[in-house]
């Protein structure tokens, strides 16, 4: 399946693009998804190795599936109230 040295190279670069990359808001939420099914994907290979149950890995999944949907309401009450997902248009709210 997969090799876990590319699972952590993908995970570094995905911590990299958000912390980097932060001026538009879908962007910081597509490499936050890509951290999560990193992680996921870590989870199911060490829970295979060791022969675990994988019950923990599905809950986790649709934990990440309820962060998702908030991300995205959260993106699209943004866009409709300041009309982009840019979030350099916030720097007079704090």
């Amino acid at each position: 399946m997969f090799d876990f040295s590319l699972l952590l190279v993908i995970f570094y670069s995905g911590c990299g693009v958000y912390i980097l990359n932060n001026r538009h808001f879908l962007i910081m939420l597509l490499s936050l998804e890509v951290l999560v099914l990193v992680l996921f994907l870590m989870m199911f290979l060490y829970f295979s190795y060791f022969e675990f149950e994988f019950f923990f890995s599905m809950i986790y999944l649709a934990m990440s599936v309820c962060e998702g949907a908030l991300g995205l309401s959260l993106l699209v009450m943004i866009i409709r109230t300041h009309g982009s997902d840019n979030l350099y248009v916030f720097d007079n709210l704090w």
